[in-house]
C-alpha cells in the first residue's frame, strides 16, 4: 500500500463526509489526564555505580475542544501535555499528542502529532500499562545496562509505532466489530513545527502502517484481536523498516488470557550486519479480576539488536507478576515483581525489580 493511497483515502473520506456542514456555536472543552508515582527496588548483576532504589512520577493533562455540526459531523483537537521532568531547575513541559480530528459516517481522520496505529490500538495481551505485571515498558525504566536490552523489548508492537511524529491517520467505521486503519508519516522523529524534506537525515522516511482490529462477544466470552504491518524507507546504509504485529485476548467472567507476536527482522540494522538475530517479541499473559483486585502474570521473550544499536546480539526473558487494587474510582495502587534474564553480546546482566505503583486518572 503506497503512502499516497493513505492520504488519498483520508482526504476523500473527509470531503465526502463533511458536505456543507454548518457548525453550532457551542464548543465543549473536555479536561482529562492521569498521574502516577512509583518506587522501585532493583538488584542486577552489574550494579557498579548504581543505587538499588529509585522514585519516578509522571503527570499528563489532556485538553480536548470539540464541536458538532448540524449534519452530525464531530470535529475538534486534542493536546496532551506532560510534566517532562529533568534535574535541578531544568524541568520542562512537553506534548506527545497534538492533533486535529473529525468523526462522521465516513469514519475518523486524525492529523497531527500522535503515535502509530498499533501503539494506539494494537493488542499485546491482557496486561497493559496501569495493570501491575504488565510488559508495557515501566519496569524497563529502572534497568541500567551499558550494552542494552533488546531494542525490540521497548517496542512490543510494530517496531516504530511508538514514534509520535506528525502523521495522518484514517480509521473506517466499525462494522460487526471490525475496523481498519491506515497511517502515513513523512519523516520519523519530526513533530509539531519540525520540517525536514531531506531523504537521509533521519532513520526512516515515508513511514506507513495499516492495521485491522476486532472486538466482539459470544455467549459470555469476549474476543479482541489486532494485526498490523508497518514499513518505511531507511536512511542510506540502513535496512528498510518492515514490521508485523498480531495479538489477541480472550475473556470470560473475571479471567482474561492473551498474547502477541511481533517480527521486525533486520529493520534499521546497518546494511550487511552479520551475527545478530532478527528482532522479534513473544508475549503471553493472564489476569483475574475479583471486585477491586486484579491479579496478573506475564512472560515476554525478546531478541535482536541491543537497545543502543551497537551491533550486539541481545536476548531477554522477562517473568512478571503483580497485584493491582482499586482504592476508589480513578485511583489504584499495586505491587509488581519482574525478573529479567538478559544476555547482551554474550554477557549476562540479570535483574530483579520490585515496583510499587500508585495511579490517578480523571
Amino acid at each position: 500500500m503506497k503512502h499516497s493511497l493513505v492520504i488519498g483515502c483520508a482526504a476523500i473520506a473527509l470531503a465526502t463526509g463533511c458536505g456543507t456542514a454548518s457548525a453550532q456555536s457551542k464548543f465543549d472543552v473536555l479536561l482529562g489526564g492521569d498521574a502516577y508515582f512509583q518506587g522501585a527496588y532493583v538488584d542486577q548483576d552489574d550494579n557498579t555505580g548504581l543505587r538499588k532504589t529509585e522514585f519516578a512520577n509522571r503527570f499528563r493533562l489532556t485538553v480536548t475542544p470539540t464541536a458538532k455540526a448540524d449534519n452530525g459531523l464531530e470535529y475538534g483537537a486534542r493536546l496532551r501535555l506532560r510534566a517532562a521532568g529533568g534535574t535541578g531547575n531544568n524541568r520542562s513541559t512537553d506534548s506527545d499528542r497534538a492533533y486535529m480530528f473529525v468523526n462522521g459516517g465516513f469514519g475518523t481522520v486524525q492529523a497531527g502529532v500522535i503515535n502509530g496505529l498499533s501503539d494506539e490500538y494494537g493488542i499485546i495481551g491482557p496486561n497493559v500499562e496501569g495493570i501491575e505485571g504488565s510488559p508495557d515498558a515501566q519496569f524497563l525504566n529502572y534497568y541500567a545496562n551499558a550494552n542494552g536490552a533488546p531494542y525490540a523489548l521497548g517496542s512490543l508492537r510494530t517496531l516504530e509505532s511508538g514514534d509520535a511524529s506528525t502523521k495522518i491517520i484514517y480509521l473506517t467505521p466499525s462494522f460487526a466489530g471490525f475496523q481498519v486503519g491506515a497511517a502515513y508519516t513523512p519523516v520519523y522523529g519530526s513533530s509539531n513545527t519540525d520540517v525536514n524534506r531531506r531523504k537521509n537525515t533521519t532513520a526512516y522516511r515515508d513511514m506507513a502502517e495499516v492495521q485491522a482490529t476486532y472486538k466482539g462477544e459470544f455467549g459470555g466470552f469476549g474476543l479482541e484481536a489486532s494485526a498490523a504491518y508497518q514499513f518505511a524507507k531507511a536512511a542510506s546504509g540502513l535496512e528498510d523498516l518492515s514490521s508485523v504485529h498480531v495479538g489477541a485476548n480472550v475473556s470470560y467472567a473475571g479471567f482474561k488470557l492473551g498474547g502477541s507476536y511481533a517480527f521486525s527482522g533486520d529493520s534499521g540494522y546497518a546494511t550487511g550486519t552479520r551475527g545478530v538475530d532478527d528482532q522479534q517479541v513473544w508475549i503471553v499473559g493472564a489476569n483475574y479480576t475479583l471486585g477491586q483486585v486484579t491479579l496478573a502474570a506475564n512472560y515476554t521473550d525478546a531478541k535482536g539488536i541491543d537497545s543502543n544499536f551497537a551491533g550486539l546480539n541481545s536476548r531477554a526473558h522477562v517473568w512478571q507478576a503483580g497485584v493491582t487494587y482499586t482504592v476508589a474510582p480513578g485511583l489504584t495502587t499495586g505491587l509488581e515483581y519482574s525478573y529479567l534474564d538478559n544476555k547482551v553480546g554474550g554477557v549476562n546482566n540479570d535483574a530483579n525489580i520490585v515496583l510499587w505503583d500508585t495511579r490517578f486518572a480523571f
